[in-house]
């Protein structure tokens, strides 16, 4: 009983004590709560009161903000309006560029080609230069010709003087054997020609003109025909008689020749055997001649041409006139 009595009064003892230590504690603790608590509402009602500095401040640069926005916007909208224009700029230069690179694409294909021209005229050049340089060369060695040629005239000059005195005195027995040859000829001629007249003068039909005599073809030829007719022949052989007596007369120093013409009149003629007028009149004093060779004339003494109706003696259309203009002529001349 009395250790459960001691035991019991120790335990009511001990418990007081810690009781009074908890609840000591638990003071302490409100205590320091509201410490912090009091502290807290301090710091909060500074804090509060810095807020509320704070959030008129903010309010402010909210202010400030919202005016700086505004006139952000005014300018935004000024900008999108240059941006536009700038853009416009730019499409229009994008547009300049492409034409100024077309045109540059153009101008570089000319300047290719410009550049290939001037290529090949420097080439050019360069081969004209060296032609140059050698016709200077030849020019050089032309020049030098041109001087030993000089110095070969310069000495040839006094040979050349006495020489002209030789070729003027020949130039002048020259001139008197010519005129003497012509004097001859005209001798010649002038026998032919009275030879011919007194053989001829019976004859109406044929006439002298000048230095010539003139057969009128109807005395010699049929109409539109190159054959001689036999009264021609019979006149022809006595022409060719008188012909060949004067030709063994004339000196062979003398190159004469009897020319026989054929002229036809106006009227056109067009025949197989006779084209034109040209043909006709030339077989007609071709006949004549073959006729002459024929009789013992030297062929190389005759000669034969046809001259058509080009060269009329009467200038009318009458049937008189042109049996005036269908004729032959013969003429006494010179080679």
């Amino acid at each position: 009983m009395s250790l459960y009595s001691r035991r019991q009064r120790r335990s009511t003892i001990n418990i007081w004590p810690g009781f009074v230590d908890a609840l000591t504690q638990l003071v302490m603790v409100i205590i320091f709560v509201l410490l912090v608590f009091t502290a807290g509402q301090f710091y909060l009602t500074g804090a509060l009161s810095n807020r509320d500095a704070a959030l008129a401040q903010l309010t402010r640069q909210i202010n400030q903000l919202t005016d700086m926005l505004s006139l952000q916007k005014s300018d935004n909208a000024a900008l999108q309006l240059d941006l536009s224009k700038l853009n416009t700029e730019l499409q229009s230069t994008a547009t300049a560029k492409n034409a100024a690179e077309a045109k540059a694409g153009a101008l570089g294909t000319q300047l290719s080609g410009t550049q290939q021209q001037l290529a090949q005229k420097t080439e050019d050049l360069g081969k004209a230069q060296t032609t140059v340089d050698q016709l200077n060369q030849q020019l050089l060695a032309l020049r030098q010709q041109l001087a030993q040629i000089a110095a070969a005239l310069d000495a040839s000059e006094a040979k050349n003087k006495q020489q002209q005195v030789q070729i003027t005195d020949l130039g002048n027995r020259l001139n008197q054997a010519l005129a003497t040859k012509v004097a001859e000829l005209a001798k010649y001629r002038s026998e032919f020609f009275g030879r011919l007249r007194a053989i001829l003068a019976s004859r109406k039909d044929i006439r002298i003109v000048g230095d010539r005599f003139v057969f009128q073809s109807d005395v010699l030829f049929d109409t539109a025909s190159a054959e001689l007719t036999p009264a021609a022949q019979t006149q022809l052989a006595s022409v060719a008689q008188a012909l060949k007596q004067l030709s063994s007369e004339i000196p062979n120093t003398i190159d004469w020749v009897l020319e026989i013409d054929g002229h036809t009149d106006a009227r056109p003629i067009h025949t197989a055997e006779f084209p034109s007028n040209w043909e006709l009149s030339s077989a007609r004093a071709q006949s004549v001649v073959r006729f002459l060779i024929a009789q013992g004339i030297p062929p190389n003494r005759l000669v034969a041409a046809g001259f058509g109706q080009y060269t009329p003696i009467a200038a009318g259309n009458t049937d008189a006139d042109y049996a005036q203009n269908r004729r032959i002529e013969l003429k006494l001349t010179e080679r």
